[in-house]
């Protein structure tokens, strides 16, 4: 079956959060908070070095909508289920549908940090992925140096299947990095 015509849930409900897709719009949320998060954000994510105007990012807001009915990436928002407010993203990206299998990224809006929300998010989304999806594979990819990163994998059963080394660069280009891989099957 071709993956543009597999069906599955857009949401998925957790304790605290909404998680969904991303939907046209949600740049007016997503802006702020990727401003007041790129301290945090900059020695990890590549984007993070764009200066993007809220404009720019609505754009980008649009394409993953458009990636996610492709079924060519699944990003997804966290929204606080009782105030509405954005909390960060994550998602299921470099997909695989012939395994099926699937990476889990995640980024939080720094105002939120601490409290529990992207372990929350990653647990319902592996949960999701392997009930709706029928994933055989789940991922979590990240820099040996990002503790915090490193932590919701660990919290969450993930095995440890190597460390890649010299596998990519630094999110500002300046040095190689190693990188963590993280599994569930």
């Amino acid at each position: 079956m071709k993956p543009i015509l597999i069906d599955f849930s857009e949401e998925i409900h957790s304790k605290r959060l909404l998680i969904r897709k991303p939907l046209p719009g949600d740049g007016k949320a997503v802006y702020p908070a990727m401003q007041a998060s790129m301290k945090e954000l900059k020695p990890w994510m590549p984007w993070a070095h764009r200066n993007q105007t809220e404009a720019e990012v609505e754009a980008n807001m649009r394409e993953a909508y458009i990636k996610f009915l492709s079924r060519e990436d699944l990003r997804l928002h966290l929204f606080d289920k009782v105030t509405g407010e954005f909390i960060g993203a994550s998602g299921l990206h470099r997909i695989n549908w012939d395994v099926p299998k699937f990476e889990i990224g995640y980024w939080i809006d720094t105002r939120h940090s601490g409290k529990g929300y992207i372990t929350e998010a990653v647990e319902a989304i592996h949960h999701f992925a392997f009930q709706e999806l029928k994933a055989r594979r789940i991922e979590i990819r990240c820099d040996p140096n990002n503790i915090k990163s490193r932590a919701i994998p660990e919290r969450l059963g993930f095995t440890l299947e190597g460390i890649l080394k010299n596998d990519s660069r630094s999110a500002d280009g300046a040095e190689l990095r190693d990188t963590c891989v993280y599994a569930k099957t």
